[in-house]
């Protein structure tokens, strides 16, 4: 492959980050209502917002008529410890962990609940053998591993007489992928991510089976309120009709609205997957005829078509030691940002040094395929 010079066509929107994501196509802060700001958070008109937002996220997301959602706070995080804070300890746990976050959740379980977890673990850029996943006992997993780029292909692991919950964090997959639904206990996403949302509020969306065991099961130890999903009597039904558990974002939420509605008016969750799909895939083509850039996933059944990430072939970048290619990223990084051309396209701090692009929903593909020659002229430039 020969590098040429700088490209002359750049992204209209060039906003790559994995979190929060680039704003839906048409986006703009003058369009959101501001006629409920101010207001008390428990005022009728601010209440009716938020359960309007929750019934608009479940249309969106086609979740099943017998599940529920609620929202917690700090975004995807705040939902997986309190579905880990108020559902473990009844059954042996077995922790999924092929990249950073399910590493955070092993070591939650493990450190701070003191469960003794079987960790089912993976190296970067792979998927663990799940076939060890016990029907028996409760498992934590990622659907889609934001910062290492592999998904699970599908929920077939997990099994329809199962006696355990399944814990699902897919916040890079909800809105972008099929979710499995009944398969899935607890599936956990924020808002800042498939729908570019603004960070600070996560949702959890649970099973009969998951309202079951909070009702019939108390945790032995303390739950801070913030990640409260129970009350006397079990499962706070009144957080399933968009209560909220302390004062949220009105502005968040109106903007999140934005977005649900954008979804549903071009077509809604299978739209959604498909633009992400064709985003993928345009990125795809430009690593398959590229010899200095391969995905870190290795299979391709097991590559996120969201967090799409990326590392080095080229022996000028990965024979360096390893502090020498996290500066080559920098350089990599400045290069295209001091541009204007792709912003935030580095890897998560954790990760193996490389690229990392989101390519959900509210990104083009005209924008895809017009940063890749921008990343190619980066690459010639950060070798000089």
């Amino acid at each position: 492959m020969t590098l040429g010079g700088k490209p002359s066509v750049k992204p209209v929107r060039p906003w790559f980050s994995a979190g929060p994501t680039a704003k839906r196509p048409g986006w703009s802060l003058a369009g959101l209502p501001t006629d409920l700001l101010g207001r008390g958070i428990r005022a009728p008109e601010v209440v009716e917002r938020f359960a309007y937002a929750l019934r608009l996220t479940r249309e969106v997301l086609q979740v099943p008529q017998d599940y529920v959602a609620c929202y917690l706070p700090a975004s995807d995080t705040g939902a997986v410890e309190a579905a880990l804070w108020a559902m473990l300890g009844q059954r042996p746990v077995q922790v999924v962990a092929f990249e950073n976050f399910g590493l955070t959740w092993a070591a939650d379980v493990r450190d701070h609940l003191k469960l003794d977890p079987e960790i089912i673990e993976a190296p970067w850029g792979e998927l663990p053998d799940l076939s060890r996943v016990d029907p028996a006992k409760d498992v934590v997993f990622p659907w889609n591993g934001t910062t290492s780029g592999v998904r699970v292909p599908d929920a077939d692991f997990i099994r329809d007489d199962r006696e355990g919950l399944s814990i699902c964090d897919a916040t890079s997959a909800a809105f972008a992928m099929p979710l499995d639904w009944p398969k899935l206990d607890v599936t956990t996403f924020s808002f800042q991510k498939a729908l570019g949302g603004e960070a600070g509020i996560g949702v959890a969306v649970l099973s009969p089976r998951a309202v079951e065991r909070l009702d019939a099961y108390r945790a032995p130890w303390p739950i801070p309120k913030v990640l409260r999903l129970q009350g006397a009597e079990g499962f706070d039904r009144a957080l399933a009709t968009g209560t909220m558990i302390n004062t949220f974002s009105v502005m968040t939420i109106e903007d999140w609205i934005d977005a649900l509605e954008w979804a549903r008016g071009i077509g809604g969750l299978e739209t959604l997957i498909a633009r992400t799909d064709a985003n993928f895939a345009a990125l795809s083509d430009w690593v398959e005829r590229t010899d200095w850039i391969d995905f870190l996933a290795g299979r391709p059944e097991i590559r996120s078509t969201t967090s799409v990430c990326l590392k080095f072939t080229d022996g000028r970048v990965t024979g360096l030691p390893a502090e020498d290619q996290r500066a080559f990223v920098k350089r990599f990084k400045d290069l295209l940002e001091g541009e204007g051309a792709v912003f935030d396209m580095e890897p998560h701090r954790n990760a193996p040094p490389g690229l990392r692009l989101w390519c959900g929903c509210t990104v083009e593909t005209a924008d895809v395929q017009a940063a890749t020659p921008w990343l190619d002229w980066a690459f010639g430039e950060a070798l000089r």
